[in-house]
């Protein structure tokens, strides 16, 4: 059986696209007979990361994940995340010269920038000598990797993404009680995500946000017309998809935004910047309208056809996800008799 060993910074309780991504990918796996062994934060001892108290930095070092990798003796090591789990880890396969694959989920360039006086090109260029020794780095979006190009990024492999078509699917409209047409957003209540610029809209009808995250008390305060929902999971998160009419995507600093296509697969059109993620899935689509006029975007929306929507999504699954990282990872298996020194 082929083992294959992911090393995250962002695993569960952690709610976000990343750990969605990886949870969904290993299932996967499994069902295929892969054995799949999750090196996370619940591995190590943890403090909390300075800016959100709610997330998790493990104090990981590579000799801790050398003796982790020498008991399991993985075929496969993927690198999902550029935190202290993925340094360590990085560190530890160079050491004995193990192969290993990466992902790039999360623009901090943009994050950082947002939030502090670091350029871009500094933060691109530490990232791209994180994944230079990889045998593949695997990127959400065929946008993202032209954009990882430009900065110098090299074996970049566009990795997609997919969704659970039995939770998220079309059903009868959910009536919130609220007045029509519904705006809905699915994001963590965070800076980075751009959420005010869609709460001050101005659109007819109702604004939902379903998330959580440490703006959420001020932004409640701000915005007493808003319905803020909390962070909803399941099939309470269905539900609240099939209450809206249009699915907003603010952001500005995404990889992808998985929601898009869950959005997509309960058949709501999406309204997006012209950024990566949503160019790739909704751009020159009847799902959604992209537009740097974001307003324009959401109202152009409501007059699309929820067929459509549905019909977009269908070009993304997590099966295929699977096919496409066990294409980058088992042709580079690892020999059983390489060890770790020490």
């Amino acid at each position: 059986m082929t083992r294959i060993l992911i090393a995250t910074d962002a695993w569960e309780p952690q709610v976000n696209g990343v750990v969605r991504t990886l949870s969904s990918l290993a299932q996967e796996l499994r069902g295929r007979g892969r054995d799949v062994r999750i090196v996370g934060p619940s591995d190590f001892r943890t403090v909390a990361c300075p800016t959100y108290p709610e997330i998790r930095l493990a104090l990981a070092s590579a000799d801790a994940l050398g003796r982790i990798i020498r008991d399991y003796q993985p075929d496969v090591i993927h690198i999902a995340t550029e935190g202290p789990i993925g340094y360590a880890a990085r560190r530890a396969a160079l050491r004995t010269g193990r192969p290993f694959t990466t992902s790039f989920h999360t623009r901090f360039p943009e994050y950082l920038s947002k939030r502090a006086p670091i350029p871009e090109n500094l933060t691109y260029a530490l990232l791209r000598r994180f994944h230079a020794p990889a045998t593949a780095c695997l990127v959400p979006t065929e946008s993202m990797r032209r954009t990882l190009a430009g900065f110098g990024f090299a074996n970049l492999v566009t990795w997609t993404r997919g969704v659970d078509r039995s939770l998220f699917r079309p059903q009868p409209k959910v009536d919130l009680g609220l007045p029509g047409p519904v705006f809905l957003t699915v994001s963590r209540v965070a800076p980075e995500k751009n959420i005010e610029t869609f709460l001050d809209l101005d659109l007819p009808g109702s604004k939902v946000v379903v998330g959580d995250g440490p703006m959420l008390p001020e932004l409640r305060r701000r915005y007493p017309d808003v319905h803020f929902a909390g962070s909803q999971t399941g099939e309470a998160l269905s539900r609240c998809y099939a209450a809206a009419d249009v699915f907003v995507f603010p952001s500005l600093t995404d990889t992808f935004g998985i929601v898009l296509i869950e959005a997509l697969a309960c058949g709501v059109p999406v309204a997006a910047y012209p950024e990566p993620g949503p160019l790739d899935v909704a751009g020159n689509t009847k799902a959604g309208c992209i537009s740097s006029d974001l307003r324009e975007a959401c109202l152009a929306a409501l007059t699309l056809d929820r067929a459509d929507a549905l019909e977009r999504s269908l070009a993304y699954s997590w099966q295929a996800c699977a096919d496409i990282f066990l294409s980058a990872t088992e042709a580079l298996q690892v020999q059983p008799e390489l060890q770790l020194a020490g």
